[in-house]
């Protein structure tokens, strides 16, 4: 074949590097999945997402991607983030192809021509590679010859205000994340959900996992997750109000306790544990917390119900489906959408909260007076619920 004969299949799955198809010749015999009359192998549109920081927010922004979808049915679908949140976007069915943040991946990014560039985060380097993307179409955010962070968009200002603008995020602002970010990129919010898949091995993981820990349908599954990212390490109930709360929970014989958490979470954990008496140690199912993020997930969807702060676990527990009790503090509750399945906990009358602040010049007052018994009683009535949320799972 002569080199100006050459020519390159407009599909997804064609890389120049072998073939598609075991003894298939691509360039010879014609693309071989346009030969099936389907369109789903096409690159139509090549759209690029950065969504590198906090794994709760990396989660929270694949809710746009059956929108994107929508909106470009014929579309390769490229999305770039840190090393730590690969877990949370292998399996998803809508990205075609993932990218860690280092030199490598950047590099071939950089070589590629984009249609639409997609970044909705405001950090300075984030900023600072959407502008060396090739793109034709830049949404979110962008840095100007200053170094300074700008929206790339006329839909971004909102969001781009709430972040130079206390009273507008911490007082008047009623929509979701997940609404803002549509917003953001231009995209028709439906009220999509987070899009996270477990992958056959690990269904077949979670089926043995509730083997091993005897799992009996009748019961309700509660799960304590009960820290958070060293971040902001004052999202975190003590540990003396988690005991409180077990003890509560322990009363009830259908009521079965699991302890969640992620690497950081190990030692706070055990202290939980070890301060319980021995008859309610028995009653609880400590999961590993040093296992990663997808083994955590696979523990956490044996439970019915999730108690969690604002965290990573809370938005994991979101994407799972799950009946969600959450907690908040100094971070926005407006902003966290639970999909009708679950209860806000939120202080009143605190003048400081939200604040998002690392740390709180008034004892943690939004903590302290976080409401073990109305948990309890949250919980409790999602018994009495469970066989009409197990129908929509």
């Amino acid at each position: 074949m002569d080199f100006k004969d050459i020519k390159i299949p407009d599909c997804k799955y064609f890389s120049g590097y072998k073939p598609c198809f075991p003894g298939y010749d691509c360039l010879k015999d014609g693309c071989k999945m346009a030969q099936s009359g389907d369109n789903t192998h096409l690159h139509g549109k090549n759209i690029l997402i950065i969504s590198l920081d906090a794994l709760g927010n990396v989660l929270l922004n694949t809710s746009i991607l059956r929108s994107l979808k929508k909106k470009y049915p014929v579309s390769t679908i490229h999305w770039i983030t840190m090393k730590s949140a690969l877990p949370i976007l292998s399996n998803n069915e809508f990205i075609d192809r993932i990218y860690s943040w280092e030199d490598t991946d950047r590099m071939i990014l950089s070589e590629m021509k984009f249609d639409i560039l997609l970044n909705g985060d405001k950090s300075v380097y984030a900023c600072a590679f959407a502008n060396t993307v090739n793109a034709s179409d830049k949404y979110g955010f962008i840095l100007n010859e200053s170094g300074k962070i700008i929206p790339a968009n006329e839909s971004a200002i909102y969001n781009y205000t709430m972040g130079i603008n206390d009273e507008l995020k911490f007082r008047k602002n009623m929509k979701s994340g997940s609404e803002i970010i549509h917003e953001t990129f231009g995209l028709d919010y439906a009220r999509d959900e987070y899009v996270f898949s477990f992958s056959a091995e690990e269904i077949n993981f979670i089926e043995k996992y509730r083997e091993q820990i005897k799992y009996d349908r009748n019961n309700i599954y509660i799960g304590l997750n009960t820290g958070c990212s060293n971040l902001f390490p004052n999202k975190k109930m003590t540990i003396e109000q988690h005991v409180a709360l077990i003890m509560e929970l322990s009363k009830r014989d259908e009521f079965r306790i699991l302890l969640l958490g992620g690497k950081e979470d190990t030692e706070r954990n055990l202290r939980i544990h070890e301060s319980l008496d021995r008859d309610i140690q028995n009653k609880i199912i400590y999961t590993p917390t040093n296992l990663g993020i997808r083994n955590g997930a696979c523990f956490m969807d044996v439970c019915d119900i999730v108690v969690t702060g604002d965290s990573f676990g809370m938005h994991l527990a979101i994407a799972l489906k799950k009946y969600v009790i959450a907690w908040f503090g100094l971070s926005c509750w407006n902003e966290i959408d639970l999909f009708d399945r679950g209860e806000k906990l939120i202080p009143t009358g605190l003048e400081c909260a939200p604040c998002w602040k690392k740390e709180c010049p008034y004892n943690l007052e939004c903590i302290v007076m976080i409401d073990i018994s109305k948990i309890a009683g949250y919980i409790k009535k999602y018994a009495l619920m469970k066989p009409l949320f197990s129908s929509k799972n």
